[in-house]
């Protein structure tokens, strides 16, 4: 995938760092300018091309989700944001995600994993980034084969290695394809394509034994 043009807009100059230093972490994202309020926006967008916003909403002069409002033809946008309350109203705007601050960069991942999926020209080869020994790691969906919960973590089992995060197996449902994952049970999800028998309450995928809940073996056989 291209690298994505992105455009910082916060009025507090270590919130606009903070998210910047941010995108250096993430190999598609490029920011090429930081504002501390919408009217330098305006000015920045007459002149350059963007395909990404990072928008603060409490700022002076225009509050950014009225900004958002009147904004023609809008790159695509995320709000970052220490108030909760303007996260339904953001969504019907079609934002990509909501960040409230403080913003981990954990937090921040996922919503960069949103943005990826979003821009990829072919998703059955799309990726996802996981931060996991203080790095950042590379994961083909296509070779996901199961995902394990482990209490606060989750391990990523791929054809080539086991991956181990520090996310909710929620969060990371959130990024997977619905037409291509199944969760199985309250701590496993299942790649569809890589299920090689099911016996009784097991899946099998190669050597595997990834356990089918009660309460969602029908969910699970239907989909299969």
């Amino acid at each position: 995938m291209k690298q994505l043009n992105c455009l910082i807009i916060d009025d507090e100059p270590i919130a606009r760092e903070g998210i910047a230093e941010y995108c250096k972490e993430v190999s598609f994202l490029h920011v090429t300018a930081l504002c501390k309020n919408v009217l330098q926006a305006n000015h920045y967008l007459e002149e350059n091309q963007i395909d990404l916003i990072f928008l603060d909403i409490n700022m002076p002069i225009v509050l950014g989700i009225d900004w958002l409002k009147e904004l023609k033809n809008s790159p695509s946008v995320i709000m970052t944001t220490a108030y909760e309350e303007y996260a339904l109203e953001s969504f019907s705007y079609n934002v990509l995600d909501y960040l409230v601050k403080p913003i981990s960069f954990e937090r921040f991942l996922q919503a960069a994993n949103k943005v990826h999926q979003y821009y990829d020209d072919n998703p059955k080869d799309s990726v996802l980034f996981v931060k996991s020994d203080k790095q950042l790691k590379k994961i083909t969906l296509k070779d996901i084969l199961f995902v394990e919960a482990m209490q606060n973590y989750i391990k990523v089992i791929t054809t080539e290695e086991a991956i181990i995060t520090n996310m909710p197996l929620k969060s990371f449902k959130e990024l997977l394809p619905e037409e291509d994952f199944i969760q199985t049970h309250k701590s496993y999800i299942v790649s569809k394509y890589k299920v090689d028998k099911i016996i009784k309450n097991q899946i099998l995928i190669k050597n595997y034994e990834i356990p089918i809940s009660v309460r969602l073996k029908k969910s699970v056989l239907s989909s299969l």
